[in-house]
C-alpha cells in the first residue's frame, strides 16, 4: 500500500485544514462540548459536501469508493482539530458493515443516506458485562411472524444521541446458544429509549435500552450467524481510523507545545533554549512518529488477506498508538507548567482525547491478549 499522498488526497488534506481554520475554530468546538453539543448538522452537511462522510461508500450508493489510505489522510486531518462529530462510528464503521454485509435495500437507502449527510447510523454492541467482547450478547431477538423482537440493552453508544438508526447485536432465539445477528433499528421505533451523556473528552456516548421493539425481517443484516464476523469488520475498520486520528491529535499537541516553549520565557530566554526540554520535545516526536507509522500498519491490515496476521497489526497498532498518546499528552501537560492544569489552554483537551483513545475499541490489556491469540502456533 502506497501512503505518499496522491494529488487528490493532499487537495483533501488541505481543504480539510482550511475548513478547520475558518470554519471548525478550537474556541467553537470548545463552546459546544461544554454545552453538550457535540453534533452540529451544519458542520455534518458540510463533512459530507467534501466527501468525508461518503469516502469509503462504494460509488454506485453516493460514495467515492476509496480505501484504508484515503481514510488515514481524512482522521489525521480530524484528529489534528479533535472534531466531535461521529465520524468514526457512522461513516467508517455504520458504512463497512453495510457495505460488507447489508443487503442490496439496506445498502441503496443508509448507505446513501450517510454518505450525503442526511441519516446518521452507529454500532450499539457493548453491554455492561461485554468487556470488549463482540460475542459477549444478551440482547435477544425473538422470532415473530416474519420478522424479530428485540428485548435488551445496550451501554455506551459511542454518538448514541445524535443516532437516527442503530446497528444493534443481539442473540436470535436462545438468550445462551442463540446466533449472533445484527439488526437496523431506526431510532423511532417503539420501545427504543436512549439517555445520553458527556464523556470526559467532550463527545458523547448513550445508553439504549429495547424493550419489545418489533423489526421486519428486512431489518437483519446479513445471515443471523454471521453478527460477530460482520461487527468484527466493522470494529477493525474504527481502530485504523482511530489510530490516524491520535496520530493526527499528537501532531497538532506537539506543535501546541513547541509554540508555547518558544514565547514562554525564564530566566531571561525562551523555554525551548533549555536543553532537557529540547530532549523531551525530542521523545515526544518520536513516539508521535511511531504512532503515525502504526498507523500506516492499521491501515494495511484491512487489506491483509490472512486474518491472523491482520489482527496481529490492528492489535499492535492499537497497543503502540495508546501508549504513545498517553505519553505525548502527558508530557505536553507537564511542559506547559501549571498552565497546563487549567481548561484555559488547548493541551487539555487533546490530553483528555488521547487519554480515551485508550479505552475506546479495545484497551491495552484487550489487545495485547488479542495479539497473543492471534500469534501462529
Amino acid at each position: 500500500m502506497d501512503f505518499t499522498y496522491s494529488e487528490e488526497q493532499q487537495m483533501l488534506a488541505d481543504s480539510l485544514r482550511r475548513f478547520v481554520e475558518s470554519e471548525y475554530t478550537f474556541a467553537q468546538r470548545r463552546r459546544r462540548a461544554r454545552e453538550g453539543a457535540s453534533f452540529d448538522r451544519a458542520i455534518w452537511t458540510r463533512l459530507a459536501e467534501m466527501g468525508v462522510l461518503g469516502l469509503t461508500a462504494p460509488a454506485e450508493y453516493g460514495g467515492f469508493g476509496e480505501g484504508a489510505a484515503s481514510r488515514l489522510v481524512v482522521q489525521r486531518e480530524l484528529g489534528r482539530a479533535l472534531v466531535l462529530e461521529p465520524v468514526v462510528p457512522c461513516s467508517v464503521m455504520a458504512t463497512a458493515i453495510l457495505a460488507a454485509y447489508g443487503s442490496a435495500a439496506q445498502q441503496d437507502h443508509w448507505l446513501g443516506a450517510i454518505a450525503t449527510g442526511q441519516q446518521v447510523v452507529v454500532p450499539a454492541f457493548a453491554e455492561t458485562a461485554s468487556r470488549y467482547r463482540l460475542d459477549a450478547v444478551g440482547t435477544r431477538a425473538t422470532p415473530v411472524g416474519r420478522g424479530y423482537v428485540l428485548d435488551g440493552a445496550k451501554a455506551l453508544v459511542w454518538h448514541g444521541e445524535a443516532a437516527d438508526a442503530y446497528i444493534v447485536s443481539a442473540r436470535v432465539g436462545d438468550a445462551v446458544t442463540g446466533d449472533i445477528a445484527l439488526f437496523l433499528v431506526p431510532r423511532e421505533s417503539r420501545g427504543v429509549r436512549v439517555a445520553g451523556y458527556p464523556t470526559m473528552d467532550g463527545q458523547r456516548a448513550a445508553d439504549v435500552s429495547l424493550e419489545a421493539v418489533a423489526v421486519g425481517a428486512e431489518a437483519l443484516i446479513g445471515a443471523p450467524g454471521a453478527g460477530v464476523v460482520a461487527l468484527g469488520h466493522g470494529v477493525d475498520c474504527g481502530i485504523a481510523a482511530l489510530c490516524a486520528e491520535a496520530a493526527g491529535a499528537m501532531e497538532r499537541l506537539i506543535e501546541i507545545t513547541a509554540e508555547y516553549l518558544r514565547t514562554r520565557r525564564q530566566f531571561g530566554q525562551p523555554l525551548a533554549a533549555f536543553q532537557s526540554l529540547q530532549h523531551r520535545m525530542a521523545d515526544m516526536l518520536m513516539h508521535k512518529e511511531l504512532a503515525l507509522s502504526m498507523a500506516y500498519v492499521a491501515a494495511q491490515a484491512l487489506d491483509e488477506p490472512d486474518a491472523r496476521k491482520c489482527r496481529r497489526m490492528l492489535a499492535a497498532a492499537k497497543v503502540t498508538v495508546a501508549e504513545a498518546g498517553r505519553f505525548v499528552g502527558q508530557q505536553a501537560v507537564q511542559l506547559h507548567g501549571g498552565m497546563g492544569m487549567t481548561d484555559e489552554l488547548e493541551v487539555g483537551d487533546y490530553f483528555k482525547r488521547l487519554t480515551m483513545f485508550d479505552p475506546l475499541l479495545g484497551d491495552i490489556d484487550h489487545h495485547l491478549a488479542s495479539y497473543v491469540e492471534a500469534m501462529d502456533d
